[in-house]
């Protein structure tokens, strides 16, 4: 039996000023049919395309349910509620310990597949006021994953995500990260991940790196925005 994930929101953002930047992370809730192409939902922009968005970013999909874990970490004096994170897709049910690089998941009249977990970066620690709060969510792993569009199509949060197809020996998102951030150059963790078909092409070229150099990238422009 195929398994069905119901959505509980789907949202779109428009680049702006917030947080202290200039960010699309403030995204709004959208309502009834959106066309879902290879760049992702209509109207949905990215302040980057160097580190977010394009064909195998096309959409990120956060858990729910781990609003409250950051609500107990840092306290309430925060709007811990979707789409905090910038997602497109917010769901109940579906954590990182459940769905795996390379799933792929009939939407509407899409076909979307799993491409990599989510990689945190400075932007949240201003979104949220929390200095170090990347590094927390890269540490526990509740980053949310990345897509890509198979089949484009029209798409809408009365639709539910039904898992066709997963490859065998599939990496759950949170094996991935406890490998890839955790343990990263663990030769067994990074031939694993390696192998998982479908990972995107930029996770595929760090690995391949990692294993090839025995070094691991600079992570404190990313999680810090320390770029000197």
């Amino acid at each position: 039996m195929q398994k069905m994930y119901p959505i509980n929101k789907v949202f779109t953002g428009k680049v702006k000023s917030q947080f202290g930047m200039m960010t699309a992370m403030g995204k709004q809730p959208v309502e009834g049919e959106i066309f879902l192409s290879a760049l992702g939902l209509q109207g949905d922009e990215c302040e980057s395309d160097k580190h977010h968005g394009g064909v195998e970013r096309a959409l990120h999909q956060y858990p729910s349910e781990h609003y409250d874990f950051w609500h107990v970490k840092f306290g309430n004096t925060a709007d811990w509620q979707p789409a905090g994170m910038g997602e497109n897709i917010s769901t109940e049910g579906m954590t990182e310990n459940d769905v795996c690089v390379g799933d792929k998941y009939q939407w509407g009249n899409a076909v979307i597949q799993v491409s990599q977990p989510r990689s945190p970066c400075y932007k949240l620690n201003k979104r949220w006021g929390v200095e170090t709060f990347s590094e927390v969510m890269q540490e526990t792993a509740k980053c949310g994953w990345l897509y890509r569009v198979i089949t484009p199509g029209f798409v809408s949060a009365a639709e539910p995500l039904i898992l066709i197809e997963r490859t065998e020996n599939a990496l759950t998102i949170k094996q991935t990260c406890d490998y890839y951030f955790g343990d990263p150059l663990n030769p067994e963790g990074l031939r694993l991940i390696a192998a998982q078909e479908g990972l995107s092409a930029s996770w595929t070229r760090t690995v391949n790196k990692r294993i090839e150099t025995q070094q691991v990238e600079n992570w404190t422009p990313r999680l810090k925005g320390i770029f000197a």
